[in-house]
């Protein structure tokens, strides 16, 4: 088959789930005998080639710029100048396409793949990583920015296509969209083949991971290691990461009293993070918003537990089955999530057991390898999946 990837970023000039999904995407499909190209926007320097598989034809459709503003928050003209981009490739050469598989986000490339699609009638299949209510929306951009913001995402989600999710939640939001094409749920992302490790007997290690923007809740992370720590003898915590709420985590380090027992060294490199993540009581994701939480199921793969925040825009909690393979934080609050660490330190053994027989039992719907065939399955013209898990939420139990 002909297949068209469309994302404004490529791993690993880009780091994130999204990144790593197109491109495990653009390599199985081109490993498979099938043609792709991958649309995305400039993140090398001029006369560099992309990093990714030779068999890949990777086309930049937009300039080099920068995506987000100092402030964490997504640019405007970047996305904008990348569907102007996607928009006039597809006019040119939709017709090599069979299939175009795009992300909503940032949603004018989406907007332009459905404007071409009458034309040359290529196959749409498009990944929902998240879809934001409207109060995210007026916190994210403001009042009128926010409204024209959901009216974009609405518009996307009425678009002709075929969709992957990869949380109920989010399902669940783009049927309220008033999306009623084909809708599949995915769970599994996981892709890098570590096998089921064996609980082991472990220090008071507190372990985040992930980058520093506000939704992430780093700073929140800190006061809640604050709260745990006097129960919780000998605890300590690093904070692994890097963005524009570095100078905030430093900040309440400082301000907690804390610097002896939390670190913040930025990024780490990868064997560094597997050791600490290992050897960790467990991996801390305090976000407020997540769409789907990988950090849950690397750390369950490595039998430690993981401590997530209940919230309306937390898909991650999907990932979770408190008192299985983590607990849940009642609320976003320094006490609720200090509480939470400490109820993980209590059960010790227990969970990290309980852990490692979750993630055995549920290897296979979270692999990446699961994701890929439903997939393929779609650009076969298979029917939604409904089993073989990728749809509904792991359970140690199921």
């Amino acid at each position: 088959m002909r297949i068209c990837l469309v994302y404004d970023c490529l791993f690993p000039h880009t780091v994130g789930g999204a990144e790593r999904w197109y491109r495990s995407l653009a390599e199985r499909l081109a490993a498979d005998g099938h043609e792709v190209t991958y649309l995305t926007r400039r993140q090398w320097g001029r006369g560099e080639r992309a990093e990714i598989d030779a068999r890949v034809r990777v086309r930049s459709v937009s300039p080099r710029m920068g995506l987000y503003t100092r402030g964490g928050r997504r640019r405007i003209l970047t996305p904008l100048l990348f569907g102007a981009g996607v928009l006039w490739h597809l006019l040119r050469h939709g017709g090599r396409y069979e299939v175009v598989h795009t992300c909503s986000f940032p949603y004018f490339s989406l907007l332009a793949a459905g404007l071409v699609r009458p034309l040359w009638r290529y196959e749409l299949v498009v990944d929902w990583f998240e879809v934001w209510s409207r109060a995210y929306w007026r916190d994210y951009l403001g009042g009128v920015k926010g409204r024209v913001g959901a009216w974009v995402q609405r518009l996307c989600a009425h678009v002709p296509q075929r969709a992957f999710c990869f949380s109920e939640l989010h399902s669940k939001r783009l049927q309220e969209e008033g999306f009623v094409g084909p809708r599949t749920v995915l769970r599994g992302l996981y892709g890098e083949g570590t096998p089921p490790m064996d609980a082991l007997a472990v220090g008071p290690l507190v372990v985040f991971a992930g980058r520093l923007i506000a939704e992430k809740s780093a700073p929140l992370g800190v006061e809640a290691v604050a709260a745990a720590a006097s129960r919780v003898p000998g605890l300590e915590a690093i904070f692994y990461g890097d963005g524009p709420e570095r100078e905030a985590l430093r900040e309440t380090i400082a301000r907690c009293g804390v610097g002896d027992i939390v670190k913040a060294p930025g990024w780490a490199e990868r064997e560094a993070l597997e050791g600490d993540m290992r050897r960790a009581m467990c991996v801390l994701l305090p976000s407020r918003r997540e769409g789907y939480g990988l950090v849950v199921v690397e750390a369950s793969a490595r039998a430690t537990p993981s401590v997530v925040v209940a919230g309306e825009d937390n898909a991650a909690v999907e990932l979770v089955e408190d008192g299985i393979n983590g607990v849940i934080a009642a609320d976003g609050t320094p006490q609720a999530v200090g509480e939470a660490i400490v109820r993980v330190h209590q059960m010790g053994m227990v969970l990290r057991e309980s852990t490692a027989r979750w993630y055995r039992e549920n290897a296979e719907r979270l692999s990446l390898e699961s994701s890929l065939r439903a997939v393929l399955n779609s650009y076969r013209g298979g029917g939604d999946v409904q089993d073989g898990g990728v749809s509904g939420k792991p359970s140690a139990r199921a």
